[in-house]
């Protein structure tokens, strides 16, 4: 049953306050967004008082006193002992009625508002009821087991907020403050502005988004990258709101402050999931709503057969409403809580529903499959250029190329202590999906795909012939002014983790796994080979990857897309569900998705698949155990085999064990490491052999 504590009240109390506009409470985070007065948080007391009333709302202690207290009230004053309308002016039933009168209130209110019964007023009628045939009890029982209900689906929700808010946690009331003679000034978090320069020290929190401008440190930035291990950040990086100085300190200029920070954006991309519900939670209310006017059916029928109050009393304390409305919006709240705590933000309810339906995977080779951090491992030049200087033009045509290929040849210059040549900026042309052409020293280069060099007309004559097992690699190409300069070879190593993924993927019922990249064909199959995947589809331009979706959709599959780049944007959006994945994913991927994996850990991916349909086989059998027990609670009572207090105690009990069934899906389940076997293990087989 709905409290009158929910949204709607606490922000209707707020909107009262004289200076305040409007007010949005999202209880899933406990946040209260306040549109207000310019001079109204003047008084920082008055602020202070307002917001924390919001944690004061809650009725349930005082609903719980004032039903103990009815219920003694009729233990020793029972209102059996009182004859005709004295049973409704019994002290016993005036207590029950003041202790009820928020159930009675949200009972009345959708009669007014939509002309059409809902659980509360089912609850309603079964509390007059009881009143006027003199046995308030049942109605208390009603009260105290519905109250325990919502308690239990409100610590539910209460742990998510929790696993969120200490997952994003700031926390840094005051910041280090560099002013314009290099001094440090303590000043409150709220004085920053994007621009501001901050000193951050070891041990300390870093309370905002920004850029490295000064310094070295290493920091843990689990939170929001998903790396494991601590990360070491020097000038020019970028770092974030909510994660930790281990060692080290470093100046940095503020990029985002406040809401505009990453932590927030996943703080709300929380909040709106918790909104969002599943077609399976609209399922329940719809078929909630409809039974309710077949309970008061029901005990029209029971009276017209029976003559019994008792039985038609049964038929209006056991329904099947409570149980199925608040064991799957239990369940849902429980999975997105579980899955944020693990590192896993599902943007919605119908997401999680439509993960666990999947059953085709589309996984993106280059940042997804494999580490997405290729490295140099040989470079070949020719037409007596160097290996130095090969470096040199490739970087210059590359400076500006977000592509992990490009990066991977500016560290390697880097590297090697060279710098890149004078290079006409605005000459550089990206040609996507096969590489860049640029002005390098007054000379034309050409970085990227074999095909790339072809259609240009380079003069390959003096390119040997590669080894076989060369090709298999993936390789880039150098041309200077129409001459072949040098290969450069690159690696790019598969995820740790990422074959028993796969496996596990299909183990939770995905049953065809594809990638597609923009490989070319000899490198894309060593690793289709390696994970033993369904298909492969090498050399795909990234205007062709949700094509390759909309192909396996138009087969009836159900398909997933996990990717992290720009190029991966249109097939997440195109996918059923669009997973981004890994540290460096993009902000479009990430806005495209329907499931952020904050993490680097592929296995979290097969998590969230058997989180998802762990939720829909609960929320299955959460269904199954309501309409059983409660069938059968009908059943006994119309036959007159229990009394309305039982009556209402089963009906009651079934929706507290469902929804604390639901309550499991919080308690994460450590992930058994694979172990080698012993050497004296191993030897002892052989032995018995």
């Amino acid at each position: 049953m709905e409290k009158e504590q929910r949204p709607e009240v606490v922000e209707a109390f707020h909107r009262n306050l004289p200076g305040v506009k409007s007010a949005l409470y999202t209880p899933e985070t406990g946040s209260l967004l306040l549109h207000h007065d310019v001079h109204w948080n003047a008084d920082s007391s008055r602020t202070a008082r307002l917001l924390s009333s919001v944690s004061e709302l809650s009725l349930y202690k005082k609903e719980l006193q004032t039903a103990g207290a009815a219920f003694l009230m009729d233990f020793f004053l029972p209102a059996s002992r009182f004859t005709g309308m004295l049973k409704v002016l019994s002290p016993s039933a005036l207590t029950t009625l003041y202790a009820c009168r928020n159930t009675l209130k949200n009972g009345v209110r959708p009669l007014q508002e939509k002309t059409r019964p809902n659980a509360d007023t089912l609850s309603m009628a079964a509390i007059i009821a009881s009143i006027i045939k003199g046995n308030p009890k049942s109605a208390v029982m009603i009260l105290i087991m519905s109250t325990l209900s919502e308690i239990i689906t409100d610590m539910t929700s209460q742990r998510t907020k929790t696993y969120v808010r200490d997952m994003m946690s700031v926390d840094t009331p005051y910041v280090w403050k560099v002013i314009h003679n290099g001094r440090e000034e303590k000043v409150p978090i709220q004085t920053i502005n994007p621009g501001d320069t901050l000193a951050v020290f070891e041990g300390e929190k870093i309370s905002a988004d920004g850029r490295v401008c000064q310094g070295t440190a290493t920091i843990d930035q689990s939170a929001i990258t998903g790396e494991y291990m601590p990360q070491e950040v020097f000038k020019g990086q970028e770092v974030y709101a909510g994660t930790i100085v281990q060692s080290g300190s470093l100046q940095m200029e503020v990029t985002r402050v406040g809401e505009d920070t990453t932590a927030a954006g996943i703080i709300h991309m929380i909040e709106h999931a918790q909104d969002s519900k599943a077609p399976i939670q609209n399922y329940a209310d719809d078929m909630s709503e409809r039974l309710v006017p077949v309970s008061f059916l029901l005990a029209l029928l029971t009276y017209a057969l029976t003559r019994s109050w008792d039985r038609v009393l049964n038929m209006l304390v056991i329904d099947y409403v409570c149980g199925i409305k608040l064991a799957t919006a239990t369940a849902v709240s429980a999975s997105i809580g579980r899955a944020a705590s693990q590192g896993a933000i599902m943007k919605g309810g119908q997401h999680l529903q439509s993960l666990a339906s999947v059953d085709t995977a589309i996984l993106d080779k280059t940042g997804t499959i494999t580490e997405g951090r290729p490295e140099i491992v040989q470079i070949l030049p020719f037409n007596g250029f160097t290996e130095n200087d090969i470096l040199r033009y490739a970087a210059s045509a590359e400076e500006h190329s977000s592509h992990p290929i490009a990066e991977s040849i500016l560290t390697k210059m880097k590297k090697n202590g060279l710098t890149a040549y004078d290079h006409d900026h605005s000459s550089i042309e990206n040609i996507v999906g096969h590489g860049v052409r640029a002005i390098v020293n007054k000379k034309e280069v050409l970085v990227g795909s074999q095909e790339l060099l072809i259609k240009s007309h380079v003069d390959m004559s003096s390119l040997p012939f590669l080894k076989k097992s060369l090709k298999k690699k993936n390789t880039v190409y150098a041309a200077v002014d129409q001459s072949i300069a040098g290969v450069i070879v690159i690696e790019d190593a598969v995820r740790s983790g990422m074959k028993r993924t796969i496996n596990q993927l299909r183990r939770s019922g995905i049953d065809e796994i594809v990638m597609i990249t923009g490989d070319k064909k000899e490198t894309a199959e060593e690793v289709f080979k390696e994970l033993h995947l369904d298909h492969y589809y090498p050399e795909v331009l990234p205007h062709e990857k949700a094509a390759f979706v909309h192909h396996y959709k138009n087969q009836g599959r159900n398909v997933m897309m996990v990717g992290d780049g720009i190029n991966d944007a249109p097939a997440l959006a195109a996918a059923d569900i669009g997973v981004s994945m890994g540290g460096k994913r993009t902000d479009i991927a990430v806005e495209a998705s329907d499931l952020v994996i904050t993490s680097d850990d592929p296995l979290i991916l097969a998590d969230m698949v058997d989180l998802s349909k762990s939720t829909m086989r609960m929320i299955r059998r959460n269904f199954a155990v309501t309409i059983a027990l409660n069938s059968a609670a009908i059943l006994f009572g119309l036959f007159g085999w229990i009394t309305p207090t039982v009556g209402a105690a089963i009906h009651n009990s079934a929706t507290i064990g469902v929804v604390l069934n639901s309550t499991r899906l919080l308690v994460n389940k450590e992930r058994k490491p694979c172990r080698q076997p012993l050497p004296s293990s191993t030897t002892y087989l052989v032995d018995s052999a």
